[in-house]
């Protein structure tokens, strides 16, 4: 699709409150990586507040100094384009950094009179954004030591929010525990559990998509729609998460949060507005919605594969089980595909499958809605044997964007059907600048904005359709990983599982 000259970027409407962003566990790969360049580029674009400030709390002692020193070092390697040394000159000015033990209550103690210092100096007007970057076993135990000393306490128009990293919980029963835990110590609108997924611009784009334009909406159900397949493929392998994954695995690590959220925004009903409660309250009936599969249904629904040893990209790679920090007999799962189904009107009889993995042929993730055929009767007489359905793919990563494909007459004297692809490409239609997909949330958690984060109910709604498969594999241990190679699109059974429908996975190639 060739694109008229893109249109202007609109000024932003509000710059992010006055606050101090506290990363518990500023020592890890999340800061440099990830966050540390999203604020950079949120200063760029002006939707950093100038009454702003960061104390990095970790383990470790280190002056602040030394910290600053540490950040000028990984910003040159992680920025996603350069940032101007006026900029970070800026920002160095702000950065702070406590050490102490998570467990410790004098730590605490240390944070709260260091708070009360920064903002003084950059007059945060009392406002405190907390982001738990830590090891999930941190979270209750961060919190509640935050609420001793005071350090959640919002009065006087000043806030106090959280920012909580996934796996939130490992099961049903963990995640309700949780919840609980931290709602003794926080009101739910302080609590922001955040799915990096949701921060690229075409997941967020699918509201937009679907609801401002009156074409696709009214084909948007169980009508017209065969089927949807959600991919989420990584080519990369456990790298130096061997130890995580073997306590989480795919199914944890993926579907109660991306996958499911992906699949909540592709389902859902039209919201009564863009507020955060009304959106997640659609969001919320899709995933109540999913039928939790009996014991039977699990074994017929469910795939699970782990990948042996490959080539990717040309490079041999080794087996999951060969990783370090793995079991050489390990039975964890590095790929998930399903089957669900939605007990809604909407979507009665559409499958949505899903799948997941590591070391995959290829890196993407895609939501793709496959059309109904179209009747062939008008064709009785023609050399059109059948006719390709329309499909509907929405491009999340790596290139953003959106595809539609239909058909058309091939030049020429006889009735001939060929597939054209309309095109969309956020790049090189908008000149998007790269991002880490973390800079829209965390200015929504700078504005008290929570759409695009996960509300305690959607959370646990999330974990009821996964935990009967949990419960299955459990008790049924797998006889036969590794299952697939690496470089492969997972294991032969996957493809069985829409085989066994009349279907197949959309191919790499399109």
């Amino acid at each position: 699709m060739t694109a008229p000259q893109a249109p202007p970027a609109s000024p932003p409407s509000r710059s992010g409150d006055p606050c101090i962003m506290v990363i518990c566990g500023a020592g890890g790969d999340l800061t440099k990586r990830k966050l540390l360049p999203a604020l950079c580029n949120l200063a760029e674009a002006g939707l950093l507040s100038k009454q702003f400030a960061m104390v990095g709390f970790s383990r470790g002692a280190r002056s602040d100094e030394d910290f600053r020193k540490q950040l000028t070092d990984e910003i040159k390697e992680f920025a996603t384009s350069p940032v101007a040394p006026e900029l970070w000159s800026w920002f160095l000015q702000r950065i702070y950094y406590l050490g102490g033990d998570f467990k410790d209550p004098s730590a605490y103690e240390a944070l709260a009179d260091r708070l009360v210092a920064v903002e003084r100096e950059h007059k945060t007007q009392g406002n405190v954004l907390y982001y738990l970057a830590t090891g999930p076993e941190f979270f209750g135990e961060i919190v509640r030591q935050l609420h001793a000393v005071g350090l959640t306490r919002q009065e006087n128009n000043r806030w106090r929010r959280v920012i909580i990293e996934k796996p939130f919980g490992a099961d049903l029963e963990s995640a309700r525990g949780l919840n609980a835990e931290l709602r003794r110590c926080l009101e739910e609108k302080q609590i922001y559990r955040i799915d990096h997924y949701l921060g690229k611009e075409t997941v967020q784009n699918i509201l937009v998509f679907r609801f401002s334009n009156g074409i696709f909406e009214p084909i948007w159900n169980r009508r017209y729609i065969d089927h949807v397949q959600i991919t989420l493929a990584e080519t990369v392998g456990v790298e130096r998460r061997g130890g995580y994954y073997e306590r989480y695995g795919a199914l944890r690590d993926m579907v109660p949060n991306h996958l499911f959220q992906l699949v909540s925004l592709t389902a859902m009903e039209p919201p009564v507005s863009f507020q955060p409660d009304a959106v997640r309250d659609e969001q919320a009936k899709v995933l109540h919605a999913i039928q939790p599969p009996s014991p039977e249904r699990v074994l017929e629904t469910t795939i699970r594969g782990q990948y042996g040893e490959g080539v990717i990209d040309g490079v041999k790679v080794p087996a999951y089980r060969a990783e370090p920090k793995v079991s050489p007999t390990s039975n964890t799962e590095t790929f998930v595909a399903l089957k669900l189904a939605l007990d809604n009107w909407r979507w009665a009889d559409v499958p949505f499958y899903i799948r997941t993995g590591k070391r995959m042929a290829k890196r993407y993730t895609e939501i793709a809605i496959q059309f109904r055929r179209a009747p062939k009767v008008l064709f009785r007489n023609t050399p059109v044997d059948r006719l390709r359905t329309n499909r509907l793919v929405i491009r999340i990563a790596p290139d953003e964007g959106i595809s539609l494909r239909f058909g058309a007459k091939v030049p020429g004297p006889e009735m001939n059907i060929g597939a054209v692809e309309m095109d969309f490409s956020y790049v090189d239609y908008f000149k998007t600048l790269p991002s880490t997909g973390y800079e829209r949330l965390l200015y929504d958690g700078m504005i008290g904005d929570a759409t695009l984060f996960q509300r305690a109910d959607m959370l646990e709604a999330g974990w009821e359709a996964v935990q009967p498969i949990l419960d299955v594999w459990k008790a049924l241990p797998p006889r036969s990983f590794p299952n697939y190679a690496s470089g492969s699109m997972g294991p032969e059974k996957s493809d069985e599982l829409l085989r066994n429908d009349g279907r197949e996975w959309r191919p790499l190639d399109g």
